[in-house]
């Protein structure tokens, strides 16, 4: 084997044990979580996690329709209009689709 193809090798075998090594830590990571959950419900100790669904709209939306944007103006100045503009108008329209959720959702809760 020359030096190259010894080179090719690693740098091929990198992402794997990457990919393995997250997957490890993301597996340990719920099961002990789960654990965790288990032994509070047993225990009488456990609150269910309140979870804002408004909050997390505008916050989604916001950050969707920054991000849509900013690909959109540049993928249409770097590539004109064609299909790769679709990488910034999908994230850009889910994120006006978000905030129009937010915005009727506000309307709606006022008295």
């Amino acid at each position: 084997m020359n030096q190259s193809t010894v080179a090719q090798i690693i740098v091929s075998i990198i992402p794997i044990v990457g990919i393995v090594m997250g997957a490890v830590v993301v597996f340990f990571y719920l099961l002990w979580n789960h654990k965790r959950k288990m032994l509070l419900i047993q225990t009488g100790h456990y609150t269910r996690p309140e979870f804002d669904l408004l909050s997390f709209s505008l916050l989604a939306g916001l950050l969707l329709a920054g991000v849509g944007l900013a690909l959109t103006i540049f993928l249409s100045i770097a590539l004109g209009v064609n299909f790769g503009v679709l990488g910034g108008v999908i994230p850009l329209a889910l994120g006006i689709g978000l905030l129009a959720y937010y915005v009727i959702n506000r309307l709606d809760r006022k008295p």
